[in-house]
């Protein structure tokens, strides 16, 4: 693993550690709301994607036959990654703050935390083989 590999797949918890850092901030502070905002919208999805992104890659997107553009199945690869990336990270903030919830221990501390540390668990899960 090279140094900027290594960099890459540690930035989503660098994300989340730093949000629970700006939680010290005074409240609604620019700066506060920004790290927690940046975090949970890219850092739990940005660590999943990243352990699925090899099999979800496994078929190609295909374009109709008489408009074909070769750029079409990697421009159409990044698309999907970025939309999904968002949409698991929501995801990932909506089932931890039910469960939260359900357990009666919910406060935003804790969703940051939990949200931290699976975030810290994927970036250091290895990546899924293609089938």
């Amino acid at each position: 693993m090279t140094a900027q590999e290594l960099v890459m797949r540690m930035l989503p918890p660098f994300t989340g550690w730093l949000a629970l850092g700006a939680l010290a901030l005074p409240d609604g502070s620019p700066a506060r709301v920004a790290a927690v905002v940046l975090f949970l919208a890219a850092g739990p999805g940005t660590a999943l994607v990243r352990i699925w992104w090899p099999a979800l890659r496994v078929r190609p997107a295909g374009a109709p036959a008489a408009d074909w553009d070769p750029r079409f199945a990697r421009r159409t690869g990044l698309l999907e990654g970025l939309l999904l990336v968002p949409l698991i990270s929501v995801a990932a903030v909506t089932v931890t703050a039910t469960a939260l919830l359900a357990a009666h221990a919910f406060s935003g501390r804790r969703v940051l935390l939990v949200l931290t540390l699976l975030t810290m668990l994927a970036a250091y899960c290895p990546r899924t083989r293609p089938s």
